[in-house]
């Protein structure tokens, strides 16, 4: 087989379409099968750099591993990053090429991407023996259907299969199956398979009416039942997918190996990018991370986290008007510690300049490192390796904020001083002895007697992760039907389901 293909759609944003997506990977990996993932476009502020210094989302980054294949900017050529409600900037094959609004990108810029998106996919299909694409929202925004470069503008395109994902747990899964395929044109409706039900609790038997009667008015198939899967600890996409006073996982982890836990507050800033920085903290036993708003959620926190955001000067603000700033201040005159990673690292320093993210010019920082901050408008993209704590670290880097380091002892690429840490490398954590003794420094810090476990490893967790999405799909879904589409592309005579896109 070589160029199969199919459209993993969904009903909703957030039904599914990432983790499906990166189960059939991983299912057709072990089949044997050279598999890649695609999305044309992707909005999210979780990213990552590849290789070739590209930036891709970071969701099609995680789906790569899943298929055991090294990720390209040609699995996510156009990255949209929100800066705001209105606006987002425009990544191209991994490179930034501007500012635009929603109404300006739609209106015209869109289209002219898509050229350049299906050339991605047909050179990866040129490549793999099966290429899994993700789509994005609802296939069924008909007022966005003209300029679509995504969902069944692509399949339509290259003629691939849909199976349309949609979340159970969220209720109304059956209108939202009918209502997607109902307002989709002819020759969009022609190539939606049917439908995989995702994040179901209970008894599939009690299910399976409904998926007959289903099947009577769409004259399409269900390709399985998911069930409710807890702690998958995967990369989100397109926001924060946990409250605000939640745990970063669900997953039961193993108690604390020394007498204490470390309690982690990550501060909730507005356009955090690349909260995934976390989750290897939330992965050590004993280690309890959340995201918080409030300076006095900070008072029993042995450390602090000031992520990454894709709005330095407007996260630096809203830490003031919350009263979170003074709280960092206080913490660092007690020597309690603070760690500022990416923007989190320029907000901690002295002065920012910014005439390109902000536009906001000259701009005082917490001033708790010897930073001096200046906005470029080339942006930095790079996967830095090196030592820090007696340990080797690799990392990537996403910014456009150029930090002077003008004090204080060598972190990384920035700077310690006390119990502040400050680096712009994203992903660091994740190396596992740097990781264990950055902690054994914040539990020295912090007056806890935490131990870290000493055989924890991020990447065999998150590769357990994958190995359980590739579970789901290959003991819940019907593979033998999923094999035949993506070899053998949409089924022929599958029926209209009036009234079609208006």
């Amino acid at each position: 087989m070589r160029g199969g293909g199919l459209l993993v759609a969904g009903t909703t944003s957030d039904a599914g379409k990432s983790v499906v997506t990166a189960g059939i990977c991983r299912w057709l990996v072990r089949k044997g099968l050279k598999v890649a993932p695609f999305k044309g476009q992707n909005m999210s502020l979780n990213s990552f750099v590849t290789r070739e210094g590209a930036e891709i989302g970071r969701a099609q980054a995680m789906q790569a591993q899943a298929a055991r294949v090294e990720p390209t900017a040609l699995m996510n050529p156009v990255l949209l990053k929100p800066g705001g409600d209105r606006s987002s900037q425009v990544v191209l094959m991994g490179r930034p090429v501007g500012e635009m609004s929603a109404r300006g990108y739609h209106g015209g810029r869109q289209k002219e991407l898509f050229e350049p998106v299906m050339a991605c996919l047909e050179e990866l299909r040129s490549s793999y023996d099966a290429v899994i694409c993700e789509g994005a929202g609802s296939p069924a925004e008909i007022n966005l259907r003209r300029t679509d470069i995504v969902n069944m503008g692509v399949a339509r395109a290259a003629r691939l299969p849909v199976v349309v994902v949609g979340d159970i747990d969220r209720g109304g899964v059956f209108a939202q199956f009918f209502g997607t395929t109902a307002l989709l044109a002819p020759e969009d409706q022609e190539l939606v398979a049917g439908y995989l039900v995702n994040k179901f609790r209970g008894d599939v038997s009690l299910l399976e009416p409904g998926l007959d009667m289903l099947h009577g008015l769409t004259g399409r198939r269900t390709f399985g039942v998911l069930p409710y899967a807890h702690g998958l600890g995967i990369d989100e996409e397109d926001g924060l997918r946990v409250s605000l006073r939640g745990t970063v996982r669900e997953s039961v982890v193993a108690p604390p190996v020394g007498a204490d836990v470390l309690r982690v507050a990550v501060c909730a800033v507005p356009l955090m990018s690349n909260f995934t920085d976390v989750d290897a903290l939330a992965a050590e036993p004993g280690v309890v991370v959340r995201f918080v708003d409030r300076p006095e959620e900070l008072v029993d926190a042995d450390l602090v986290v000031v992520p990454g955001t894709r709005g330095t000067v407007r996260a630096l603000a809203w830490l003031r008007e919350r009263g979170l700033a003074d709280a960092l201040v206080r913490r660092a005159a007690e020597g309690r510690p603070v760690l500022g990673i990416c923007g989190g690292f320029q907000v901690l320093g002295e002065h920012i300049d910014d005439e390109v993210e902000s536009r906001a010019g000259a701009v005082a920082g917490l001033g708790l490192l010897p930073v001096r901050v200046r906005f470029a408008r080339e942006k930095t993209l790079a996967r830095p390796t090196g030592e820090a704590l007696g340990e080797r670290v690799e990392g990537y880097e996403i910014h456009h904020g150029v930090a002077e380091v003008l004090g204080g002892e060598t972190f990384l690429d920035g700077c310690q001083v006390g119990s502040v840490w400050g680096t712009h490398w994203h992903g660091s954590l994740e190396s596992d002895g740097f990781r264990r003794a950055f902690l054994r420094e914040v539990a020295s810090a912090a007056g806890r007697r935490f131990v870290p476990a000493p055989d924890t490893s991020f990447g065999a967790l998150r590769e357990e992760q994958l190995d359980r999405l590739g579970d789901l799909i290959e003991e819940h879904a019907d593979t033998d039907a999923l094999l035949r589409l993506i070899e053998d592309g949409p089924p022929p005579g599958l029926p209209f389901v009036p009234p079609g896109a208006p």
